[in-house]
């Protein structure tokens, strides 16, 4: 008995340091990210090295987001909190305060080329290839600061992915420079491509302005509508994280079909046409290519 003692105490003490020596030898970085872009950019970019926790997940609606009592605790227990800024995120602050988090804070949107209307800005800088690159410097600089024995493999993986996006990028220029820019016009339920019709010259028409907290007006419906009948729009589309209604109102009344879904503030299911932010960036601009070709 005395024997089974002794080895059951051995067992204990073997699992406990089997334990601490994978702590300690865990020297990933606890990220929380704010919404699912942001997530897919840091996952992408720090690979091994980071572990993340994301807060509005995937075709959710960040605007709208309620924090849950875990999302304090995972922002007290991080290492790292990446936000959007820009006042995307209305609730990311007072989160970060009442969680008593101490420690690095990354506005990943810091230095981008921002488009304002009035006194506001529009947040949705990540609809921008110009600007994604703003985003991608920062979390890596970022990253790095936090763990610079790893600088050589983080700048690596921020190159590789750079040289993916610019083809991307490059591809898809081609294929839009065969409309006529006259004939570039969209509708979609909110004003989230702004930033997308500023490089790659689509005018987007939205009823529910840059918020999608504040109903359409009866004016701003009725205004979109004479657009459309006025500059013979081909291409309407409804967004992942919206109702569809107000489109399908919109399509009803001027008799111009809904050509698609886009992805403005969330990516899809893993396995769904914008699952990363590179697929949503082809998604969307290939599907509005296709609608705008159409006869």
């Amino acid at each position: 008995m005395c024997h089974i003692k002794v080895f059951c105490k051995s067992v204990v003490l073997c699992i406990l340091l089997t334990a601490n020596v994978a702590i300690a030898s865990d020297t990933s970085i606890r990220i929380v990210t704010s919404f699912s872009i942001l997530e897919d950019l840091v996952r992408e970019l720090g690979g091994e090295y980071v572990n993340v926790v994301n807060l509005v997940g995937r075709n959710s609606d960040a605007h709208m987001y309620q924090p849950k009592p875990s999302d304090s605790v995972a922002i007290a227990n991080a290492d790292l909190v990446v936000f959007n800024g820009l006042a995307f995120e209305g609730w990311i602050v007072r989160l970060i305060e009442n969680s008593g988090y101490k420690n690095k804070q990354l506005i990943a949107s810091r230095g981008v080329d921002i488009i304002t209307h009035g006194d506001e800005p529009d947040p949705h800088a990540w609809q921008s290839f110009h600007n994604i690159r703003v985003y991608i410097h920062n979390i890596t600089r970022t990253l790095i600061t936090l763990r610079p024995q790893y600088a050589e493999a983080l700048t690596q993986r921020q190159q590789k992915y750079l040289d993916t996006l610019n083809a991307l990028e490059q591809h898809l220029l081609e294929q839009i420079t065969n409309i006529p820019a006259n004939k570039r016009v969209v509708v979609t339920s909110h004003d989230a491509f702004g930033y997308l019709g500023r490089e790659f010259d689509i005018r987007f028409l939205a009823p529910l302005g840059l918020s999608v907290e504040v109903d359409a007006s009866a004016e701003d419906v009725a205004a979109v509508i004479d657009q459309i009948r006025e500059q013979d729009v081909k291409a309407l589309f409804v967004e992942n994280i919206n109702s569809p209604r107000l489109l399908q109102r919109i399509a009803a009344e001027t008799g111009v079909a809904i050509g698609g879904r886009l992805y403005s503030d969330a990516l899809s299911e893993a396995h769904g046409p914008a699952g990363t932010y590179l697929n949503m960036m082809q998604h969307n601009v290939e599907s509005l290519i296709s609608a705008l070709n159409s006869p």
